[in-house]
């Protein structure tokens, strides 16, 4: 075929098929300026051979007018014009070959601009390689309209797709992936992990209806991790990260560069002791019954009582970021009572001389060692307060959040889960609420790759760079060769 747009449809032209020559008119209608439609196939009843085609453009015709008695919300602008425009290819069975036998080139409408004629339905296609990046930047959490954006910097033009083509691909693939329903689509996706890597596990609890409710999964590098640094352990509870919003639990610990390691995930149908209970004994189970040392979660009841009955022997600390987010609530108001204007400006007044009830509260929770010295700030700092009960509910679990309790705990100087909340902050990175749970998946994976990335570069610095040793001791030397560097650091000073 001779170069695109050099040659005109003409009476006589030929075919190796009826294909080729429905390229050919679509090439020439966006060599010249109109859009493309197949207007009727005909077939031999004998044999099925397509015997001939007619192609026309697209503004051929008329639309059809409404048939139902309702006014449509939004009235679509009009395309059709009745044009004449067309070209009709029969099959020769002699020469086994296509042949133009009537053509008309006139159109009775405008025909678009050279820098407009890529925007054409019949122009626009997504390639391999382009719907490989396309998917590559969505997976990566990058939005499609910068995604599109980059594209045509890195062409220095206009592309082969729209804005619009790049989201209709995205919601395309989307719908395949859940060719399977939510459930079935899931469970392909943790047999296909399964499959790459033999150490993937996934477990999941089943209701009373035989429906998925529970979800717990952990891959090889998490069972490795938990083997080495699996000695404290944060473990906290979000929602919003999915379309369903089922609690997404994350357990989490530090590892030799005091990054953030991930030991396990789950996605929860709802955060009851039952449910609790499940999911940390499947932990325990996929992590061949060792348990931490140490355990850090916020302050839910259902949790705690879980972890009572399978974390026997662990210590079970209580997140102090949210002890003192609760404090805020609930110790505020001091010296209750109803107040009238001239009172509480008094009150301000007084609290400004004094330290607040909050700096009280947060000496007892991190600046005290002595036990005698806590409790006689903890009475003290009641006198300030009104409202007791939840000052004595706090105080019954001391022992959970207190510096003086916790001495002799193992703690690696972790003290809540903002291991959790850091991570749920990447998280949100590469994840939208809307997404299905299979989508989920797809992006906590990501995340997992980006925090693992961060990690081998903390190994690459270790190698590179050579500790600053203060004082040239053959303690320092030697602990200089065997510890990270910011483990070192942390042991020098």
């Amino acid at each position: 075929m001779e170069e695109i747009g050099k040659r005109t449809p003409k009476v006589g032209m030929r075919f190796r098929d009826s294909e080729e020559a429905w390229e050919f008119w679509v090439d020439y209608g966006g060599h010249v300026g109109f859009d493309v439609r197949k207007r009727s196939t005909i077939k031999s009843r004998s044999d099925g051979v397509i015997t001939s085609r007619w192609f026309v453009c697209s503004n051929e015709g008329h639309r059809r007018k409404n048939q139902t008695d309702h006014e449509p919300k939004r009235i679509r602008a009009e395309t059709r014009t009745n044009c004449k425009a067309h070209m009709i290819v029969t099959y020769d069975r002699v020469a086994k070959h296509f042949e133009v036998t009537e053509v008309d080139l006139e159109h009775n409408h405008r025909l678009q601009l050279p820098q407009t004629r890529h925007l054409l339905a019949s122009q626009r296609k997504i390639s391999e390689l382009q719907a490989f990046e396309i998917e590559t930047a969505d997976d990566s959490g990058i939005m499609p309209k910068a995604a599109h954006e980059f594209a045509c910097r890195r062409v220095g033009g206009n592309l082969s797709y729209t804005c619009s083509d790049q989201k209709n691909h995205l919601r395309s693939k989307r719908q395949r992936e859940l060719a399977y329903g939510q459930a079935g689509s899931m469970l392909k996706y943790f047999r296909d992990k399964q499959a790459e890597n033999a150490a993937f596990k996934y477990h999941l609890q089943l209701d009373s209806e035989e429906h998925i409710a529970n979800i717990f999964w952990v891959d090889a590098k998490m069972l490795l991790d938990y083997a080495h640094f699996g000695d404290v352990v944060t473990f906290d509870t979000t929602f919003g990260t999915n379309k369903e919003y089922r609690p997404f639990g994350i357990f989490l610990g530090l590892n030799q560069f005091r990054k953030t390691t991930i030991f396990g995930a789950a996605l929860m149908f709802d955060e009851t002791r039952d449910s609790f209970i499940w999911l940390f004994e499947t932990f325990l189970a996929a992590h061949n019954g060792r348990q931490p040392r140490t355990i850090y979660t916020d302050q839910d009841a259902a949790m705690g009582k879980a972890i009572e009955k399978v974390f026997t022997e662990s210590y079970h600390g209580l997140c102090t970021f949210h002890i003192m987010q609760n404090a805020v609530k609930h110790l505020t108001s001091v010296k209750g009572g109803e107040k009238d204007e001239v009172e509480e400006r008094d009150e301000v007044e007084d609290e400004e001389k004094e330290p607040h009830i909050l700096t009280d509260f947060g000496a007892c929770m991190y600046g005290f060692e002595d036990k005698v010295a806590f409790e006689e700030a903890f009475a003290n700092m009641r006198l300030k307060v009104h409202k007791q009960s939840w000052l004595d509910s706090i105080y019954k679990v001391k022992e959970k959040w207190a510096e003086c309790y916790m001495r002799d705990v193992f703690s690696l100087g972790v003290r809540s889960t903002q291991l959790s909340e850091s991570f749920n902050n990447a998280l949100k990175n590469h994840l939208k609420s809307g997404f299905h749970i299979l989508r989920f998946l797809m992006h906590f994976e990501r995340t997992v790759v980006v925090k693992r990335r961060a990690e081998v570069e903390s190994e690459f610095d270790a190698i590179k760079y050579i500790p600053i040793i203060k004082m040239k001791t053959p303690m320092l030397v030697e602990a200089s060769e065997v510890y990270t560097p910011i483990i070192f650091e942390a042991f020098q000073v």
